[in-house]
């Protein structure tokens, strides 16, 4: 069996472990929230084979959760995560208390402000300032421990655009990798929030991952006008009673700029997303358009 991970608990001694790693190899980073799931090691495992020493951090950052979002109920099962990494080969888990990330307090704290172009769109709309302390984080995890190269999964599209933007305009030291979306048999996209859904709600949830395969085969059959594959989705969303749909746009993959059609000829040119509600629990997931060969989502 791999050796346990190196449990990190202070800046100091991440720092000093990944000084000590980078002596003998690249670092390859996962941050996360905890809650692991097979999407998570999907991105651990792209980070083993790619770098000499993994650390994957494991803290519910409080200042990515609006007032009455789910922090509080978010998910954590530490010990379970630690025997995930373990049996994939992560090298270190860094997991710091708020103490440690924020000793002054979330309150008094600089920012990390990532042009509204990417931040107050979708997510950013409907979560104020989330991308702030989503940028704010992983800014100061890229400091403590200092990677080689970071892994983010496709799943939260609009997250990877916002660090790749913050990462480049601030010219840290990082190569950024994206994984694919990992997903269930039946397509439904893996997430941390799919542990709140009951067994009508998991039923209902597919919602989601049906409309954007509904857009991938509307561009297969020729239709390219966003506002179409847009309706499109949406008419998919209306025929699952319960869900709550939030948003389901298909935009520019690049910026998240409004377009007038999906250029066929340039594949993943283009990505939908959509954000619904199933009961009280919130999920999102997105596809790229027009698809590749064999990335059509499951029915």
């Amino acid at each position: 069996m791999s050796k346990a991970p190196t449990l990190l608990k202070t800046i100091e001694e991440t720092r000093a472990w990944s000084r000590q790693a980078r002596a003998s190899g690249t670092v390859g980073f996962v941050p996360t929230m905890g809650a692991l799931h097979a999407g998570h090691a999907e991105l651990i495992r792209a980070a083993v084979r790619e770098c000499d020493h993994v650390a994957v951090s494991i803290y519910v950052n409080p200042t990515q959760f609006g007032p009455n979002e789910d922090l509080a109920k978010y998910p954590r099962t530490f010990e379970s995560d630690i025997a995930l990494c373990r049996s994939i080969g992560v090298a270190a888990v860094f997991a710091p208390t708020d103490e440690i990330m924020y000793p002054a307090g979330k309150e008094s704290l600089t920012v990390v402000h990532v042009p509204d172009e990417l931040t107050t769109t979708l997510e950013g709309a409907i979560r104020p300032g989330h991308f702030d302390g989503v940028a704010t984080v992983v800014t100061k995890l890229f400091g403590i421990v200092m990677p080689d190269v970071a892994f983010f999964g496709r799943k939260d599209y609009q997250q990877w655009l916002v660090i790749r933007r913050m990462t480049e305009d601030l010219n840290l030291p990082v190569r950024l990798v994206r994984v694919d979306t990992v997903r269930e048999p039946d397509g439904l996209a893996m997430s941390s929030r799919n542990r709140y859904l009951g067994n009508e709600e998991r039923a209902a949830a597919l919602a989601l991952s049906q409309a954007l395969r509904a857009a991938q085969v509307a561009v297969q059959r020729g239709t390219t006008l966003a506002e179409e594959l847009e309706t499109c989705m949406r008419d998919s969303v209306a025929l699952h009673p319960g869900v709550q749909l939030d948003y389901a746009r298909v935009l520019a993959a690049d910026n998240l700029r409004e377009i007038d059609r999906v250029d066929k000829s340039s594949p993943d040119s283009a990505v939908a997303l959509i954000a619904a509600r199933v009961g009280t629990t919130r999920l999102i997931d997105n596809c790229l358009l027009p698809p590749e060969p064999g990335a059509l989502i499951r029915p």
